[in-house]
């Protein structure tokens, strides 16, 4: 009898413990939340243009934000992870035709330089916007 009350007691308790430890969230979700606030997602494109951008804001090693001047954040979910990736760094991307575009290839230079990454490649672009 004590065993079978123990077995679900453990399994409230391991809920409980994962449960607070996801409420707390990353950095990264918070400068995320942060820069889409009051926004909202729109349908995903294949390119954005280079001229009329800044940025990126490197939020994590998967998450990258352009952004058009008081109008348009656009989120960018890179393909596969980017490991060395990070807020610190630098992204060198080769830019054809005035345009960003899903697959393109970047690689990631460390702050203060050295070599640069192995290539990571670019997600679609899905635009934010004021409502």
């Amino acid at each position: 009898m004590m065993r079978l009350m123990a077995l679900p007691l453990a399994a409230l308790l391991g809920c409980t413990a994962s449960t607070a430890m996801q409420s707390e969230p990353s950095k990264s979700d918070l400068a995320l939340a942060k820069a889409l606030e009051g926004r909202t997602a729109g349908k995903a494109e294949e390119c954005i243009s280079a001229s009329f951008t800044s940025g990126p804001e490197i939020i994590d090693s998967k998450t990258v934000l352009y952004s058009e001047v008081g109008r348009t954040v656009w989120r960018n979910d890179i393909i596969g992870d980017c490991p060395s990736l990070k807020p610190s760094e630098t992204i060198a991307i080769e830019i054809h035709g005035g345009q960003i575009c899903h697959n393109d290839r970047f690689r990631v230079i460390p702050f203060g330089g050295g070599i640069p990454s192995a290539p990571c490649r670019l997600g679609k672009f899905t635009p934010y916007r004021k409502g």
